[in-house]
């Protein structure tokens, strides 16, 4: 197999494994939310020291946290990631997988969003149409529920500020998941004991089987981004980025058809005019690709 059919085959591995998760996380009931995030944080942590332990890279990782800027960076990240995990762990285990599938659709969007409220980047027409079709998906949501999709929206503006503050670290993805981790490491270590003196946690009270399925909740983490690391190096991120609805879409499926959640008319409204709006911003983002290798052709 070659070097890039291997690359793109990790990706689209990666995505497939997120895209499964509504299937797992309610495996673990009847652990609470928090006591999933907390085993989630520690057994992360294990599995990355270990596998940067097996490729002599454990120790620049931590010499990256000494630098104070990154360490900032990572320390916001850190906390964007725990909130998006619990929301998204919360919103699975409480019947609303198609609210945390709407929430990722929408996530490529707020990502152009923070280029122009942070980095004063200007819209395209298409990307202006974009987000107006996005913003009326929101509101045909909102008239839905009789608010707004405040799960989907959370679990949207969590990520990309992961993203964004992952970005502006500028650190490689399993460094940057080390230094994350060890800083959720603490809070998470002191609410499982504390669960464990109040005889409050489900780890040790449902079986080994239960307590295997906590830990594992780490391992499906780590290995995605392990497959995902791997696929940087190949596959164009163009590629990547198209890759990433295979997540989104997996878990729709799943909400819809084996978990039963209602789709009404208006629900599949405000579905389409988000897929609507990621078309236009896919061919947005399609034919400025197309233009900067002109432009490079033109000036070689």
């Amino acid at each position: 197999m070659s070097v890039a059919r291997s690359g793109l085959l990790a990706a689209a591995l990666a995505y497939f494994i997120w895209g499964f998760f509504p299937l797992y996380w309610p495996l673990l009931k009847p652990a609470t939310t928090l006591e999933i995030l907390a085993h989630r944080v520690l057994w992360s942590l294990l599995l990355v020291l270990a596998v940067l332990l097996c490729q002599r890279r454990l120790a620049p990782a931590w010499r990256l946290g000494r630098d104070r800027r990154t360490l900032g960076w990572l320390g916001l990240a850190a906390i964007a990631i725990a909130a998006n995990w619990g929301i998204y762990i919360f919103a699975v285990n409480s019947g609303h997988t198609l609210d945390a599938s709407l929430g990722y659709f929408i996530m490529p969007l707020v990502s152009v969003l923070c280029g122009v409220l942070l980095f004063r980047e200007r819209l395209r027409p298409l990307q202006w149409l974009a987000m107006a079709i996005a913003a009326g998906a929101v509101v045909v949501q909102a008239l839905y529920y009789g608010r707004m999709p405040w799960l989907s929206l959370l679990l949207a503006v969590s990520f990309g500020s992961y993203g964004l503050f992952k970005k502006l670290a500028q650190v490689d993805t399993m460094s940057g998941m080390l230094l994350e981790t060890a800083a959720l490491a603490l809070p998470a270590m002191i609410y499982v004991g504390l669960l464990q003196a109040g005889g409050n946690a489900s780890f040790d009270q449902h079986g080994s089987w239960h307590a295997l399925l906590l830990v594992l909740g780490g391992v499906i983490t780590v290995i995605p981004l392990i497959l995902l690391s791997h696929a940087a190096l190949t596959v164009p991120l163009s590629v990547i980025g198209m890759l990433q609805y295979v997540t989104p879409v997996l878990q729709f499926l799943i909400g819809w058809l084996i978990q039963g959640e209602a789709m009404p008319a208006s629900r599949w409204l405000g579905f389409v005019l988000v897929w609507c709006a990621l078309l236009v911003l896919s061919v947005d983002a399609l034919r400025s690709a197309q233009r900067r290798r002109l432009a490079r052709h033109d000036g070689d």
